[in-house]
């Protein structure tokens, strides 16, 4: 006889492909699995076509992506009866309103966790037209939260607009898996260059601007700074310095641990409010010393001074960064002091409790 209970998670990404899953609840199935759960997922599309719907452009090909998108949604509403609980993340589709979610929670009646890391509610695009913002449809978000069993998110700030709808709200942070994956590898000494480095997608990039002066004149200072940025995307920045490293999973933290100095620069507004800070986790697992903007989550997450520092001027920045720069004991103080904070805060271990919890 089989006592275990069914989760379909219905996600805008394949498996094992976007950092927004892989760290918020997919590298949690082993424990899910382990606590008599079965699994079962269903991406919006498939791993060949999903980059070329979030790519700039291509209106037919989006348009085929889509239809397919929105087949396979009718399907998945077929498997929905046998679920115990339906795990949403972000949303079902990425336009029109939450016709999937009204008939998981009305019509089957099922539970519901509803998962996001960002202030989806909103967007950061300033130039967003007003076509966009009725097909894109965000105003779902509130009543998602109220058709919801549970809610979880990634930051007290997203959990505060959340509980304008539901009571029923967690804060389940990004976290990273400090076991098996983000071990700490120090290679502070014995090298020639010095390296600050950022990592993100290009919907990020656009942040770095803030500070590329800072770092072009610190470049001129040191002759022996380089400026390293990992992504999808090759940055448009000014720094001669500069080298880019394409992002891939496979070797992520290979790339992040030639950075001695993480930086996490970020605009003071309500969407950058709702950013769950994993840039900065990253880092810190790896006993990376980072500099962050003083916005939303990070206050929580750098003790300033202790494991990295939060700057929130132009001045600032240059000053900490700097001093990092020239001190490779404080580097290699508060890499460790970051790393052990993320192990007791923000790793999958301590957790992983909070994360079975949404099931109960």
């Amino acid at each position: 006889m089989n006592n275990k209970k069914l989760i379909l998670f219905i996600t805008p990404y394949p498996f094992d492909q976007a950092p927004s899953q892989r760290f918020r609840f997919e590298q949690y199935f082993n424990a899910l699995k382990g606590n008599h759960f079965n699994i079962d997922f269903y991406p919006f599309v498939s791993s060949s076509s999903y980059h070329k719907l979030y790519k700039a452009g291509h209106f037919f090909g989006k348009f085929i992506l889509l239809i397919t998108g929105f087949i396979n949604r009718i399907r998945t509403m077929i498997r929905v009866p046998r679920a115990d609980f339906i795990f949403i993340h972000r949303e079902i589709t990425p336009i029109g309103p939450p016709v999937f979610e009204w008939i998981i929670a009305k019509v089957f009646r099922k539970k519901i966790i509803y998962d996001f890391d960002d202030a989806i509610w909103g967007t950061d695009n300033l130039n967003e037209s007003k076509l966009e913002k009725l097909i894109r449809w965000r105003s779902k978000v509130r009543y998602i939260c109220r058709w919801s069993y549970r809610v979880s998110c990634g930051n007290e700030y997203l959990c505060a607009f959340a509980r304008q709808y539901n009571s029923a709200v967690v804060c389940n942070p990004t976290t990273i898996d400090t076991s098996a994956l983000h071990t700490s590898e120090m290679n502070t000494s014995g090298k020639e260059k010095i390296t600050i480095g950022w990592t993100g997608s290009h919907t990020t990039l656009k942040y770095l601007k803030t500070i590329e002066s800072v770092l072009a004149e610190l470049e001129k200072k040191y002759p022996a700074l380089e400026v390293l940025i990992i992504a999808n995307e090759k940055p448009e920045l000014k720094i001669q310095s500069l080298k880019y490293v394409p992002w891939t999973k496979d070797t992520e933290v290979e790339d992040l641990q030639k950075i001695d100095i993480g930086i996490m620069p970020l605009p003071d507004d309500e969407w950058t409010k709702g950013k769950c800070g994993f840039k900065a986790l990253q880092y810190m697992a790896l006993e990376i010393p980072s500099v962050v903007s003083s916005v939303g989550v990070n206050i929580n997450i750098i003790d300033h001074g202790i494991n990295g520092f939060q700057a929130s001027t132009q001045s600032e920045w240059f000053n900490f960064l700097e001093l990092l720069i020239n001190n490779v004991s404080l580097r290699m103080e508060m890499g460790k002091s970051g790393r052990e904070k993320v192990i007791e805060s923000y790793s999958v271990s301590s957790n992983t409790s909070t994360f079975l919890s949404l099931f109960l």
